[in-house]
């Protein structure tokens, strides 16, 4: 909490309480003990707001699996990599992914029309190579 120590937390507690001495002590620890209250009064409206608003309850969230620390790059990319995406398919079921991206563009041999008026896109045929300007990159 701010940085501060336990030996340094009761050396600043010592110094306050002789800064304000033993009559003006009793008023400040009343002063205290209300601001902790407002604090504490504050912080269940705010989450009785929330649990409203949102609708659930903060106290049943999973904070871990939002923990940043937990992300390691390598990981996500190796298990994606290693995911295993040849799942069966039954006859006439929808495909979806990039089954259904290599379906649609295996079909489509016929010019797809731009949407621009009267221009037509053309298909370089199977195995050609798209051309490739080295001025340009």
């Amino acid at each position: 909490m701010f940085g501060i120590n336990g030996p340094e937390f009761l050396l600043l507690l010592l110094i306050g309480i002789l800064v304000i001495g033993p009559q003006r002590l009793p008023e400040y620890t009343q002063k205290l003990t209300n601001l902790v209250r407002e604090v504490r009064r504050m912080a269940s409206g705010a989450r009785e707001q929330i649990k409203e608003e949102v609708g659930i309850d903060i106290d049943e969230v999973d904070w871990k699996k939002y923990d940043p620390r937990q992300y390691d790059p390598r990981r996500i990319i190796k298990e994606a990599l290693l995911d295993d995406d040849t799942k069966p398919v039954s006859p006439g079921a929808p495909l979806s992914g990039t089954a259904a991206t290599t379906a649609a563009v295996s079909e489509a041999v016929e010019p797809v029309p731009d949407s621009r008026p009267g221009h037509v896109l053309e298909r370089l045929p199977d195995g050609e190579a798209a051309p490739f300007d080295t001025e340009a990159t």
